[in-house]
């Protein structure tokens, strides 16, 4: 067979042109970093599930490689398993038995994560025997909860109706562990756990989650206060962790016109991108509203108050808000296990990121919004004027791309949380009422009374709420009892203070509980009623003693001013 010299010149061409070829594709793969570093982890799990020393588990060995893959994330992108996965979804809707706390893991010393109570279910066991939100859960029963995975709180406080378990707390403020004996029960699902006219022409809503229900609840109490005269709006979202965003978006839809941004969510990803508007015919939007929040409102309840407050459509009153503002979305495995992932940000319709930052490094912004939390928490500094402080007064010195601007040309800081247009500092307890509350002297003491001495006391009270909310007072031989309960509880009453901090907590100065007196019979009144009449009973009475509500009512002329000035503007 001849073959031409055309035919070899042709051949070599292809040939060489076939090892370029293969050389640039192999270069364009080697080039690839994450195909480099994704061979890098197949080789080392084959090198351990085939060498080491010891038989492994490979489907454990695949779990930690990507609980340490996520580990450098941040905190809130999880892997969730299937066992734990098929639980969520088993009791996402359904009411359940326990302790009734929403949690988080926060990172700790030796990796092992801290249990931490985000807030307890409003009207559910661990509410009633006095645990709080921000509360480290470090012992259950005599046994560590350090360290522990989603796993060990299912079995350790999760449990049938009427089981009792003792969970050990730290808490700010307090330098001893606090131990709480907690009677498990059913959980209560409702979201909104207080409805009521303040007064002829004020309506107040507490909400405590956002959950699938919210919405419909929330509308249902808006209606019923409108029936009743309302004119405008206390709105609580203190203590609230959030939820379901869908719910906070659609609530904020009631409060804004047609066309309003309500929250964007902003991504490396372009699909990941979103924008939510208000639509047209809101149930509430123009009338007067304040919006309380404090460090405990997170997530959901940032997206509100946010919202309201970009648009000059409310007040916000309180404290310098969590700052959560990560979209989180589940990406499944193929043994039903789910990767909860981070891809978004949350953004205010001003353009304000809701998410605080975790590091702040050399970032001067960044450390700004770390100085400005250190001068909310700064007591002295609020306090130093009489009643709420404007946040004008923080806001002036902050760097011009942490100033944004509102609808109506009013300042807002952006260095992460939703600082409120009004601060009232956090209020100073007395030792006495730290320890009748740390104790939940007030709550159990209620209980008992009620249980051994309340048969005429619940037939002179039954079905007459508003006389006793406006009429009742504790008597002497009540307070008296109170007293002698505490005693016998292991708190003694004494002339003098020890030196000694640790046993500081376990008595009770006479001038003090004196001194204290008002407050602890106000907080007695309200477990009482909250046993007499319900869970919603408890606020219309321990609002009189509460500072940040009080200092909220004084601010109506600034928040009609706003409703007057938005209402104009459209």
């Amino acid at each position: 067979m001849k073959i031409s010299r055309s035919s070899l010149v042709l051949t070599a061409v292809v040939l060489v042109l076939g090892i370029v070829l293969g050389m640039q594709a192999q270069e364009a793969v080697s080039s690839d970093p994450r195909a480099d570093n994704f061979r890098k982890i197949e080789e080392a799990f084959q090198f351990i599930s085939r060498n080491y020393v010891e038989s492994v588990d490979s489907a454990k060995l695949a779990e930690d490689a990507i609980e340490g893959m996520i580990k450098g994330l941040d905190p809130h992108s999880i892997y969730i398993d299937a066992k734990d996965m098929q639980r969520v979804r088993e009791n996402f809707d359904a009411a359940f038995e326990g302790i009734g706390i929403y949690y988080e893991f926060l990172e700790g010393e030796d990796d092992r994560d801290t249990l931490a109570v985000l807030m307890p279910i409003v009207g559910g066991p661990s509410e009633e025997a006095g645990l709080l939100a921000g509360d480290r859960i470090i012992e259950v029963d005599d046994t560590t909860a350090l360290g522990w995975k989603t796993a060990d709180v299912e079995k350790y406080l999760k449990g049938p109706k009427g089981t009792k378990v003792d969970v050990t707390v730290r808490r700010h403020g307090f330098t001893e562990p606090l131990t709480f004996t907690i009677t498990r029960d059913q959980i209560p699902l409702h979201t909104v756990v207080a409805a009521y006219m303040v007064d002829e022409r004020t309506g107040y809503i507490k909400l405590q989650r956002f959950a699938r229900t919210t919405y419909d609840e929330f509308m249902s109490a808006l209606r019923s206060l409108e029936a009743q005269g309302m004119e405008r709006l206390v709105f609580d979202l203190r203590d609230n962790a959030g939820g379901l965003m869908e719910m906070a978006v659609r609530i904020s839809d009631e409060f804004l016109p047609a066309g309003d941004m309500i929250v964007y969510t902003q991504s490396r990803r372009g699909e990941f991108n979103r924008e939510y508007r208000a639509r047209a015919g809101g149930a509430f939007e123009r009338e007067p509203v304040i919006v309380l929040v404090n460090e405990n409102s997170a997530s959901a309840s940032e997206i509100v108050a946010g919202a309201l407050q970009d648009h000059d459509r409310g007040l916000v009153v309180g404290r310098r808000t969590f700052g959560k503002g990560l979209v989180q979305q589940q990406f499944g495995l193929t043994d039903g296990s789910v990767l909860q992932m981070t891809i978004s940000r949350y953004y205010t319709p001003a353009g304000r990121l809701i998410q605080t930052p975790y590091a702040n490094g050399e970032d001067e912004d960044g450390y700004y919004a770390s100085k400005m939390d250190i001068a909310l928490a700064d007591r002295e500094k609020l306090s130093a004027a009489s009643g709420a402080v404007s946040a004008d007064l923080l806001i002036a010195d902050a760097p011009d791309s942490l100033q944004f601007r509102t609808d109506g040309g009013r300042t807002v800081f952006g260095g992460g949380g939703i600082l409120p247009d009004y601060l009232v500092p956090r209020d100073s307890l007395s030792a006495a009422l730290l320890t009748v509350i740390g104790k939940s002297l007030d709550s159990e003491f209620a209980r008992v009374y009620l249980d051994e001495r309340g048969g005429d006391f619940r037939q002179r009270w039954a079905d007459r709420q508003d006389a006793f909310v406006n009429e009742y007072a504790l008597e002497d031989d009540v307070f008296s009892a109170f007293v002698a309960y505490a005693e016998e509880h292991g708190v003694r009453v004494v002339e003098r203070a020890p030196e000694d901090d640790e046993a500081r907590r376990d008595v009770l100065v006479r001038s003090e509980l004196e001194a204290a007196r008002p407050q602890i019979e106000v907080r007695i009144k309200a477990y009482l009623a909250r046993r007499l009449y319900g869970v919603e009973a408890f606020y219309p009475v321990v609002q009189a003693i509460d500072p940040l509500f009080s200092e909220a009512l004084r601010l109506w002329p600034q928040a009609v001013e706003l409703a007057v000035a938005d209402s104009a503007g459209r």
